[in-house]
């Protein structure tokens, strides 16, 4: 069957069921992904009772660890072999496990100081790996669908659309959700939303299982070690920059994220402008409404500028942008949500843009060396992003504590000038720093369409040599 499915034409368009039906698995990741990046943190400081010293670590120790798996399942998706595909079947195995180890992550047994710790290492750990082992081969089925670097670009957008759909919802309403669930309880809350959440990821993770195929495959007569896959991941040269360029992304993700609700609790002055959503909610939507109409952007600037250039150009301006919330007087509405739309507009690009060129770091690994391993090198690249969300989380439970922040109390001056700071500057920098890391990307638009005409080409003459 595996053969079958490689002998489809590759570069056929793909339908507009078959691009929605993948975007619900990252719909699917981000209702578990994005409750780890905005509310973890504050949960375990604010809720669960856990300095805020220890919960960074905790969050940087268990990235790094779970990072180290990646490559493992990678790997091991690489070389798994069904009647369904290499990479689907781990989508639909994995569905139930991640929802469940997401609910026991919020979960809040009664226990002294250390037992929480180690609650909260184990069930932190149990959810990254469960995430791990449905995640990466969910990101390398985007590699193997077609293998057109257009038809992929947009396939990413459609991804990127569906996530920041799910991003939007839990953003703007995991707060009330809390509220209403938990009737004072914030524990209680906590678990409650978390089921929710969980759930609805499961429905979209079978939906992402049944309605997309995989088309392309390594050649049939490609023979490879583990160890011959990782020597040729360190001898890709785009690969290197783009692991680089991902760490910074994912610390300024985490810095941002995992700070703003302190910064709307404590830093910012602005009355509850709606009543059916608190302003933390309403910052949040409006930001990825206009995230939404930055992703639709992304395919026609990559078209007519190339993918490198676009993005270098969209992580300058952004962190211009960002950096600048550090202006704001605390009592802003104007400048508070203007500077919002205008930042995640210009930076919405970048975001299916990185994903594809994760499948262009594979094209360009299988052109140099006649070896294709999709899965690991989407998984080494997912390394990094959980690496800079750990050093990101770790900088803000650091800075935290120094700055002498009290959970569910008054803030001293120095805090509150931490908080500012972990929404604006300090990522910002990472931003600035990954747009000279592009420099370094090989990969231009012109090597882009080189390196497609000829694994087309090779892909057609296997082909026919096994007719």
């Amino acid at each position: 069957m595996l053969f079958e499915l490689s002998m489809l034409p590759d570069t056929e368009k793909l339908s507009l069921r078959e691009k929605l039906a993948y975007g619900l698995g990252d719909s699917a990741a981000n209702l578990v992904g994005v409750t780890q990046a905005t509310f973890l943190l504050f949960f375990y400081t604010d809720v669960f009772g856990i300095s805020a010293h220890a919960a960074g670590t905790i969050l940087l120790v268990s990235r790094v660890i779970d990072a180290l798996s990646d490559p493992i399942v990678g790997m091991l998706a690489d070389r798994t072999n069904t009647r369904w595909g290499r990479y689907r079947p781990w989508i639909l195995w994995t569905a139930v496990p991640l929802a469940i180890a997401l609910v026991l992550c919020y979960t809040t047994p009664d226990l002294g100081d250390t037992g929480k710790v180690i609650w909260a290492i184990a069930t932190y750990n149990l959810l990254m790996i469960a995430y791990a082992t449905n995640n990466i081969p969910y990101c390398a089925l985007s590699g193997v669908m077609t293998s057109d670097t257009n038809e992929r670009t947009n396939l990413a957008s459609w991804r990127f659309l569906c996530a920041m759909g799910a991003t939007l919802v839990v953003s703007m309403f995991t707060v009330d959700l809390v509220e209403i669930i938990g009737q004072g309880d914030a524990a209680f809350g906590y678990q409650g939303t978390m089921v929710v959440w969980g759930a609805l990821a499961v429905l979209c993770f079978v939906a992402t299982f049944a309605l997309t195929r995989e088309r392309v495959s390594p050649s049939p007569r490609q023979r490879s070690s583990l160890r011959q896959d990782l020597a040729d991941l360190f001898h890709n040269g785009p690969w290197i920059a783009l692991f680089a360029l991902v760490a910074l992304i994912y610390i300024q993700l985490a810095l941002r994220s995992g700070s703003m609700l302190y910064y709307f609790r404590h830093y910012q002055e602005v009355p509850r402008l709606l009543t059916w959503v608190d302003n933390f909610g309403l910052f949040n939507g409006v930001g990825l409404v206009a995230v939404m109409v930055g992703v639709f952007l992304s395919n026609p600037l990559a078209k007519r500028f190339g993918k490198r250039a676009t993005f270098q150009v969209c992580l300058l301006v952004s962190a211009c942008l960002m950096a600048s919330f550090a202006l704001l007087p605390r009592d802003s509405i104007a400048g508070l949500f203007t500077l919002q739309i205008l930042m995640q507009l210009v930076f919405g690009p970048t975001i299916p843009l990185l994903w594809s060129m994760m499948a262009d770091v594979a094209d360009y690994a299988e052109w140099k060396s006649g070896r294709r391993s999709t899965a690991l090198a989407f998984a080494s690249i997912v390394f990094g992003t959980k690496l800079g969300f750990g050093i990101g989380a770790w900088l803000n439970g650091e800075l935290l504590q120094w700055s002498g922040y009290a959970a569910n109390g008054e803030q001293p001056e120095l805090a509150l000038r931490t908080i500012k700071l972990l929404m604006s500057v300090y990522p910002a920098i990472a931003l600035v720093i990954g747009f000279f890391v592009l420099f370094y990307y090989g990969i231009d638009r012109q090597l882009e369409h080189e390196i497609e005409h000829t694994l087309r080409q090779r892909r057609s003459e296997a082909l026919e040599g096994q007719a």
